[in-house]
């Protein structure tokens, strides 16, 4: 017979991982809805022409794309959520109430080489905003992503806001010497920054046409990173670029501090996230320590609905997948002691004419909402049984054997020791507190 294995760049979720999974989700979505954000969902796949016409035909590379057998249309598993929640905008045009605050955790999928923190299925948080141009808006979708870390355990010495301006970083490209036609080339160089090697970076930010001194100035500006407090002015001369250039910078700095999250955030003008149709600001959330990716990625996109045929509609978002994150949570011990959910009550069958009984007991006991599991082994030796029910983590087994005959079950406290013989009448009361009628 074959055997078979879970494909290349996915993940087996076993009662253990799910634990994990659902500590962090339960994070995301308790901080979403915290911050007034509603939940979303849309299809696994979608029509292939929602992510070209997004990111260009190169994109296709990189997709899960298939046509069914005899049809015409072509699609492909959602490497993103952004398109889709873009269409479901522009689905509904002006009718939306504004400002639209959304929030979802699909699953994404792209083609790509797995490697460590990038596998070819994950689960991604990700929290928009739309209808509200102004720096605010920006401040409260990050402010969810950091309290969503801020609950799994990390801080702002452990994780680092890298923030930048696309339109404070253009004009100062251009006050630099950069052409407008250049532009999207020198995005892309800013984007790779930290990847090439110092000759490489030197060579291509030398065919954007600029000088030796514009070189030197450019390479300041790709490697600028200063504490949020810093003044823009400050930035602007130390790179020999007009003040005027970082303006878009003040007010974002203003509403950060107003939204209580300054001590995370800092500039880094290498920040550009390359794609095309991002505007204004993006950021990207690091682990201080440098050795994993980027835990989440975030921008402006203000044109992507009127793109898919919606109105004009300011919107800005990020993305938070599980992979990186996990691993960073893990690293610093952070997941240790995460497990299933453990019953309360496990009950046992200590005699042959108990077993009927005994499922009349797990039923109630669960009908009234108490967490009950019971043994499936066909043996009445109680210590093998009572082994079963600390494995599983129990509070509590119940012991339903020969003082059924008076009514009458054993309780036995797992955790603390002890027990006592109580009616089986009782027994919901004891594990809810309530009457038991």
């Amino acid at each position: 017979m074959p055997t078979f294995k879970a494909p290349k760049g996915t993940r087996d979720f076993y009662p253990e991982d799910m634990a994990v999974r659902r500590r962090i989700e339960d994070a995301w979505r308790s901080a979403s809805i915290g911050h007034g954000f509603e939940e979303i969902e849309g299809p696994t796949f979608e029509h292939l022409g929602l992510y070209t016409v997004k990111s260009g035909d190169g994109i296709v590379s990189e997709l899960f794309s298939f046509r069914r057998s005899g049809g015409t249309d072509d699609y492909a598993l959602r490497p993103e959520f952004t398109p889709t929640l873009a269409r479901m905008v522009a689905a509904r045009g002006g009718s939306l109430p504004r400002p639209i605050k959304w929030f979802a955790i699909p699953s994404h999928f792209r083609a790509e080489r797995p490697q460590r923190g990038r596998l070819r299925e994950f689960f991604q948080w990700n929290v928009d905003m739309l209808g509200l141009d102004d720096p605010s808006a920006d401040a409260e979708v990050l402010s969810t992503g950091l309290a969503a870390l801020d609950a799994l355990g990390l801080r702002p010495d452990v994780a680092t806001v890298r923030l930048s301006h696309r339109d404070a970083v253009a004009s100062a490209l251009e006050a630099l010497g950069v052409e407008r036609e250049s532009m999207y080339a020198a995005f892309q160089l800013l984007d790779r920054r930290d990847k090439l090697p110092p000759e490489e970076f030197a060579k291509k930010a030398g065919d954007l046409g600029l000088g030796p001194d514009g070189l030197a100035a450019f390479d300041r500006l790709a490697r600028i990173r200063r504490p949020i407090t810093v003044d823009p002015a400050e930035i602007a001369a130390e790179t020999g670029v007009p003040v005027a250039a970082f303006e878009p910078m003040v007010a974002l700095r203003e509403a950060l501090d107003d939204a209580g999250v300054s001590e995370w955030c800092e500039w880094d003008l290498g920040i550009v996230r390359g794609l095309a149709y991002y505007t204004g600001t993006v950021f990207e959330v690091h682990e201080t320590g440098g050795g994993e990716r980027a835990i989440a990625g975030g921008c402006r996109y203000d044109g992507l609905v009127e793109l898919m045929g919606g109105p004009p509609t300011s919107a800005v978002g990020f993305g938070m997948g599980d992979v990186v994150l996990g691993l960073v949570l893990r690293d610093r011990g952070l997941l240790d002691g995460i497990e299933p959910p453990r019953p309360t009550v496990f009950v046992l069958v200590a005699d042959d004419v108990a077993e009927r009984p005994a499922a009349r007991i797990l039923a109630s006991l669960r009908q009234a909402g108490v967490h009950a599991r019971r043994s499936y082994r066909a043996t009445r030796n109680v210590g093998k049984l009572m082994s079963e029910a600390s494995r599983a983590g129990a509070g509590h087994a119940v012991i339903v054997g020969r003082e059924l005959e008076e009514g009458m079950v054993v309780v036995k406290d797992l955790r603390g020791g002890g027990q006592e013989t109580i009616p089986v009448d009782s027994l919901v009361t004891m594990f809810t507190g309530g009457d038991d009628e």
